[in-house]
């Protein structure tokens, strides 16, 4: 059975179901009981429509649940008779369906899991595996998540830049559990890209091909992280680094720059040096002002600082890193390495020591402490 097609039909199952009448949390109930109904029989009797074999069981789902609620029957007898809507409707629907699953109401945690859950048509399982939180919480997350946006009018316009940000939140999770949410998060980038021409969208996807292309040479053997100056870039996918590229050329002749796009240009030069020395540098840190301006970010402010560092020397670089909030994640880290490259090593390993005490997660702390060891280990010798 073809699994990709089913969760790529999920989201114009729903909307059909909505444009019939059926509340969000209904819908994506019945879509739901349809898909399950679809693992049991389909490998015995495939069928010859797949979409349309899941609105009529999703839709006989809904009526049977709404049967069953006498709150809903005259709901029930009023969209009965109500025709199913077109096929030209269905692309519509999915991008509704995309604005409605990040509806500003939500956390940022809750659109997430209902994005994957009603747009990905994740099971409430795989998503809880790849956040490693117990089943239970995650249902009740998308229970509540669901409760909320039923009352959401599914015909009004949304706001491209919170799908955009639910999205860019789904492919930093990285890789846990039995699903890749990188993989997913392009693949669901993907289809918001083939349903609207906004360059944005455009600009998130070349960004995520590009990091996505490095993913291999990330980590070593052995597990460890390996930083991007000495990653092995033989290893990394050539195919989606000229896709990235593509992609992102087009959206920037559209001459409407967001900070995806900004982002994503950063990523190709990087992609394009053959070697760590050839970088660009002076060429991304204006890539970075263009960021600073666009986002007044603190995060794009400290990745500027180290950029200057490679650009014009580690001191222009720690004179920047200077002008920032010493408390910024990663600020303890970017000025132990600059201290390095200026020929500072005692402070350099003191500064690694106390970056990795602070790290947010295993192999950063793991990296950190290694370069911490490595220069105290140079000064002892």
């Amino acid at each position: 059975m073809n699994e990709s097609l089913l969760r790529e039909l999920v989201p114009a199952v729903i909307g059909l179901l909505l444009r019939r009448g059926a509340d969000f949390a209904a819908a994506e109930d019945a879509v739901q009981d349809a898909l399950v109904e679809a693992v049991r029989v389909w490998p015995d009797s495939p069928p010859q429509d797949p979409k349309g074999w899941l609105v009529t069981v999703a839709w006989r789902k809904f009526l049977d649940a709404a049967r069953a609620d006498s709150s809903r029957r005259h709901r029930e007898v009023r969209v009965e008779g109500e025709p199913m809507p077109g096929p030209g409707e269905a692309a519509d629907d999915t991008l509704r369906l995309y604005f409605l699953c990040a509806h500003p109401s939500l956390t940022p945690a809750s659109a997430v899991a209902l994005t994957l859950r009603a747009v990905g048509g994740l099971t409430t399982r795989q998503i809880a595996r790849a956040y490693l939180v117990p089943e239970a919480t995650m249902a009740q997350r998308i229970s509540r998540a669901k409760r909320t946006v039923s009352g959401a009018q599914f015909n009004q316009p949304g706001n491209v830049a919170t799908v955009l940000r639910v999205l860019y939140l789904v492919f930093n999770e990285g890789y846990s559990g039995d699903v890749d949410l990188v993989a997913e998060a392009i693949r669901l980038t993907r289809q918001l890209a083939a349903r609207t021409k906004h360059e944005e969208v455009a600009g998130l996807l070349a960004l995520m091909l590009l990091h996505h292309a490095r993913r291999p040479a990330r980590t070593g053997p052995d597990g460890r992280l390996v930083p991007l100056a000495e990653q092995d870039r033989s290893r990394w996918n050539t195919r989606l680094i000229a896709e990235g590229v593509d992609v992102l050329q087009k959206a920037l002749t559209r001459d409407r720059l967001g900070e995806f796009q900004a982002q994503a240009a950063i990523a190709a030069l990087h992609a394009d040096a053959q070697a760590a020395e050839e970088t660009d540098w002076v060429q991304i840190v204006e890539w970075y002002d263009e960021l600073v301006r666009l986002t007044d970010s603190p995060v794009a402010r400290l990745n500027r600082a180290v950029a200057v560092g490679e650009a014009d020397g580690p001191r222009a670089g720690l004179a920047a890193l200077a002008e920032l909030d010493p408390a910024l994640p990663r600020h303890t880290a970017a000025a132990a390495y600059l201290h390095e490259r200026d020929g500072d090593p005692v402070t350099a390993a003191r500064l690694y020591a106390e970056a990795a005490r602070s790290a947010s997660n295993l192999p950063e702390r793991d990296h950190l402490t290694r370069q911490a060891a490595r220069l105290n280990a140079q000064l002892r010798s």
